[in-house]
């Protein structure tokens, strides 16, 4: 089963969560530049991740932006469907050479193709978070609810514009998907 792509640069992507914990995920460039990125994680086995089931091989595209309050993964099936996009609140991301940090502000959004939209975790959000950052979180909030529909869009057109180099060319109108 394929794990990564050739011909891709591989990034470490570091995150810290609010109490400095680390958790280090090692992926592939697939396009970017110091203000915008695009991971590629290719999963290994099977996750269950908030009600969603992703299988072995599931694809995921992490987009990173500097000047964002979100990162988000978009996962995909080997068809080239969206299964879901999983928004992290985030801030303090840097985007350098070979490496991708970020910290996570815990409260995340879950965003099906279903119409199913999600807050998860607010419940975990520290009583005695700094002003500064519990205002980032609600205009982080504020970004992703106030139009989901055109912000999976475009995360989807992004990701859809990159696919080929994962998946090869796109099946021909009136070919079948496998």
């Amino acid at each position: 089963m394929l794990d990564h792509v050739a011909g891709l640069a591989p990034v470490l992507e570091l995150k810290r969560t609010l109490d400095g914990r680390e958790k280090t995920f090692r992926c592939q460039l697939i396009d970017g530049d110091r203000d915008h990125a695009v991971l590629l994680f290719i999963s290994s086995s099977p996750m269950h991740v908030h009600g969603v089931d992703l299988p072995a091989g599931t694809v995921t595209f992490g987009h990173f932006w500097t000047g964002r309050f979100y990162n988000v993964y978009h996962w995909m099936d080997r068809r080239r469907a969206t299964i879901g996009f999983y928004f992290n609140l985030s801030d303090e991301t840097v985007i350098g050479d070979g490496r991708i940090e970020w910290r996570d502000l815990t409260l995340d959004v879950l965003a099906l193709p279903s119409g199913r939209i999600e807050v998860l975790d607010e419940d975990e959000l520290p009583s005695d978070l700094d002003a500064t950052t519990r205002a980032h979180i609600g205009e982080g909030r504020q970004a992703i609810l106030a139009d989901p529909l055109s912000l999976m869009d475009e995360i989807e057109r992004r990701s859809n514009a990159l696919a080929g180099r994962v998946f090869g060319p796109a099946p021909g109108p009136g070919s079948a998907r496998r």
